[in-house]
């Protein structure tokens, strides 16, 4: 018969990790690997797992690493909170903003969190006593490559006599992703295992998670399998596969009601981008129907081309240029700097990727269709693709991410809302 403690730790742990846990806390190897679509839970079972482990090697301390600092505060911090709070052991421990850590009150160990912008001050991190036991890599598909986080281990695990290591991500689309290529290999201290929402108790995610994945599934199946089941379904470096080829009379664009408009500065080297654009959020379709695309183009110019045509439109446009925004505004456009923060290139893309179709009409907007179609992920120094955008040769893509700033902000909100309850 089976502990009180026992079924109520079951209670917080899906079946696809039943077989994982025991391997986790009996120490049969030292690198787990987590890979799962939405709603799988994956960072839930770490956060659980982390509180467990350091409370029974006294000795130990956990260091929880993202490759930015400032998104530790509204992701694996709030996640590992809800892991000590759904063990119960909320009164065992001290939680702290500034620094961000955790301090296990009985023996003083610590749980840290570090932002893997500056590699320089991990390198030289020490834990008060002891040694750091355990490290979690969250998103680790957005760090550089595996030598990346070998790197990063070296100056981590130190002195110590066992070691687990945690890795959690979403697939990336790529097949030629360094994390995808990466969990291909097999080697003995090291185990994959791969979770969807499928195996999770439906009252855990809600019927209208439920919901959303079962309109995803009939509307775009290869997108489904990617975001909800967390399978690889791209074949190569290509960004968006998401892009069609269209012809747009006068006649349709003239019906759009639901328009978008962009700018992205540029001057003497890279080019400014206007784009136009309309949104259907029914059908989560986007129609680019006209451009500009030009060099050395003064602000006065600019706007003598957008008025005729778009007077009054509300545009967003690259914050970062407050100076020209304010003098497109003496022209007499509407204007105002879109909104930016930490990953704001990150979920502008993802939100760009979600899309059901990208219709760009190739004849009225040539180097926006040439942009998105020719957009690859960055690779790192061994020519694998890794999670990241270079920013090159994505003026027009940068100009319909400004267009759909207030989408992509509230979709932000959405996903880190859903992250803080544990999904």
């Amino acid at each position: 018969m089976m502990s009180k403690k026992r079924i109520e730790l079951i209670n917080l742990i899906q079946p696809a990790f039943y077989k994982i846990h025991r391997q986790i806390h009996n120490h049969e190897f030292t690198h787990f690997w987590f890979a799962g679509g939405r709603g799988s839970t994956k960072s839930s079972k770490v956060s659980i797992d982390i509180p467990l482990l350091l409370i029974k090697n006294p000795s130990c301390h956990a260091v929880v690493l993202r490759r930015v600092g400032n998104t530790l505060r509204n992701s694996v911090y709030p996640q590992i909170s809800w892991g000590i709070n759904s063990l119960g052991l909320s009164n065992k421990f001290d939680k702290s903003i500034s620094p961000l850590e955790f301090t296990y009150k009985k023996t003083g160990q610590k749980i840290f969190f570090l932002g893997c912008d500056d590699e320089m001050k991990i390198k030289s991190f020490k834990p008060p006593f002891g040694y750091v036991g355990m490290v979690w890599f969250e998103e680790c598909n957005q760090f550089v490559s595996m030598e990346q986080i070998r790197s990063l281990l070296q100056s981590l695990l130190r002195g110590g006599s066992k070691y687990w290591v945690f890795y959690s991500y979403n697939p990336p689309k790529s097949r030629d992703n360094w994390v995808n290529l990466e969990v291909l290999h097999d080697e003995p201290d090291k185990i994959v295992n791969h979770s969807s929402y499928l195996t999770v108790p439906r009252e855990w995610l809600g019927e209208q998670f439920i919901l959303e994945a079962e309109k995803l599934k009939n509307k775009n199946y290869d997108r489904y399998r990617h975001e909800y089941l967390g399978e690889v379904t791209g074949n190569g470096g290509n960004v968006f596969d998401n892009v069609e080829d269209i012809r747009l009379t006068d006649k349709q664009i003239y019906e759009f009601d639901r328009l978008r408009y962009g700018i992205d500065f540029g001057f003497s080297i890279d080019p400014l981008a206007f784009t136009a654009m309309q949104f259907d959020a029914k059908h989560e379709d986007l129609y680019i129907f006209d451009e500009i695309y030009q060099q050395k183009l003064k602000n006065s110019t600019l706007a003598r081309m957008i008025k005729p045509k778009y007077k009054g439109a509300l545009i967003y446009a690259d914050s970062a240029e407050p100076k020209s925004i304010a003098e497109l505004r003496d022209y007499g456009l509407n204007i105002i700097g879109a909104k930016k923060g930490p990953d704001s290139v990150e979920y502008g893309m993802k939100f760009l990727q979600d899309l059901n179709r990208i219709y760009i009409d190739r004849k009225r907007c040539p180097n926006t269709y040439n942009e998105f179609i020719k957009y690859e992920y960055e690779v790192n120094k061994n020519g694998e693709f890794i999670s990241a955008y270079p920013d090159k040769n994505n003026h027009a893509i940068d100009s319909v991410r400004y267009a759909l700033n207030d989408l992509i902000t509230k979709r932000k909100l959405k996903v880190a809302n859903k992250s803080m309850l544990g999904l």
